[in-house]
């Protein structure tokens, strides 16, 4: 049998049309009741990178959340909900994202995505200890996505958005183990293996295209998209996007671990017709990611030559600090000169792993990916 994901046209985020939608994405994938029993405990995971205003399509939009959470209460779920953003406190980003409202208007509490329980999963990959958030554990977990386009892995949705339930700053201890793009996607696939999201959602209505995950620009896609198997809705997000799912590496590592499926003819389309709804102008990087730029052993200077790198426009940055506070390498890659907020910060990338959570995190959307000129002529 082939694996479903439902593809529903959503125009926007209007209360009545988005609950709509979801009531017939889930319907299509069998029922609410195929998802949750009366009386389990189900923790909604919806993408709170940061908390942004839902308008910036940074995270997650209310109305989404909102929906799903309806469905699930109805089904006599004992429901929470929760995330570990890239900085700050889950719920300041919660409060920000307009979460929180929604959750407190329908008595969902938050699920502890602070506390840190270590797991051991000896099938893994790579990652043989997880470090967990405590509210994700013994739940079904229902994984919320926002359809964004991303530096290091192509692109993030369904399968990315469960490394959110590692917390806080321990995200970024595994950019420095893993500083291979492919590594760190073999880090995501253990993760959605061990936690095994019961339903994944995509909110697709307004994306991301362009600098992504945070920097990028919205695009309206009109779309929801619904799957029991994350690796089969990120390859439908790939398609509605006219991108390669070989392009992102997760993809191919989660079909050989068993996790899902990215290939077509694997995949059955249920729900409105897709070919309406691909955008051939998307904006995203129709590239497989460099692993050169992560490789420890490859020379620094012909790295600095040849692959991407993270560049701060000047113009647009205000020395707030978040790249050098994001950076994950011990000393920074990205620091003020003199280690004093005097003047802006600059790179040293002879110590850049190409990680890129400094262009991830830029609240100005100040930093993004270039590749120098050597570098584009040997990718063409």
């Amino acid at each position: 049998m082939r694996t479903p994901v439902a593809v529903i046209k959503c125009d926007d985020y209007r209360e009545e049309q988005v609950d709509s939608a979801v009531r017939r994405g889930v319907k299509l994938l069998g029922g609410i009741e195929t998802f949750c029993k009366e009386g389990e405990r189900v923790v909604l995971k919806p993408n709170l990178l940061i908390g942004d205003k839902p308008g910036k399509c940074v995270t997650t939009h209310p109305s989404v959340f909102q929906a799903v959470a309806k469905l699930f209460q109805e089904a006599g779920a004992d429901l929470f909900y929760g995330d570990s953003p890239g900085a700050g406190k889950p719920e300041r980003a919660a409060k920000g994202a307009g979460i929180k409202d929604v959750a407190d208007k329908l008595g969902i509490p938050p699920a502890d995505f602070s506390t840190t329980v270590k797991i051991t999963y000896p099938q893994a990959l790579i990652a043989k200890q997880l470090p967990l958030a405590a509210g994700v554990l013994d739940s079904a977990l229902i994984s919320i996505s926002k359809m964004k386009t991303h530096g290091f892995t192509r692109i993030t949705g369904a399968v990315k958005n469960q490394f959110g339930c590692i917390p806080g700053l321990r995200k970024g201890e595994f950019h420095v183990k893993m500083p291979d793009t492919y590594q760190f996607s073999s880090v995501l696939v253990d993760i959605n293996r061990f936690l095994s999201p019961r339903l994944c959602i995509m909110d697709g209505i307004i994306a991301m295209e362009g600098n992504g995950p945070r920097g990028g620009t919205p695009k309206a896609m009109n779309v929801l998209l619904f799957s029991g198997d994350p690796v089969a809705l990120d390859s439908v997000f790939c398609k509605l996007i006219n991108m390669k799912p070989d392009y992102v590496p997760f993809l191919k590592i989660g079909k050989e671990a068993g996790l899902g499926t990215y290939l077509e003819n694997e995949i059955e389309l249920i729900g409105d017709p897709i070919e309406d709804l691909i955008d051939l102008d998307f904006e995203a990087v129709r590239r497989p990611p460099d692993r050169m730029a992560s490789s420890k052993s490859f020379p620094v200077f012909l790295k600095n030559l040849i692959s991407p790198k993270p560049l701060i426009d000047y113009n647009r940055c205000t020395n707030c600090g978040t790249c050098v506070k994001q950076c994950p390498v011990n000393p920074r890659a990205v620091d003020w000169p003199d280690h004093k907020a005097k003047e802006k910060p600059l790179f040293n990338y002879k110590r850049c792993i190409r990680c890129y959570c400094c262009q991830e995190m830029c609240p100005e959307r100040a930093i993004s990916i270039k590749t120098p000129f050597l570098g584009k002529l040997i990718h063409r």
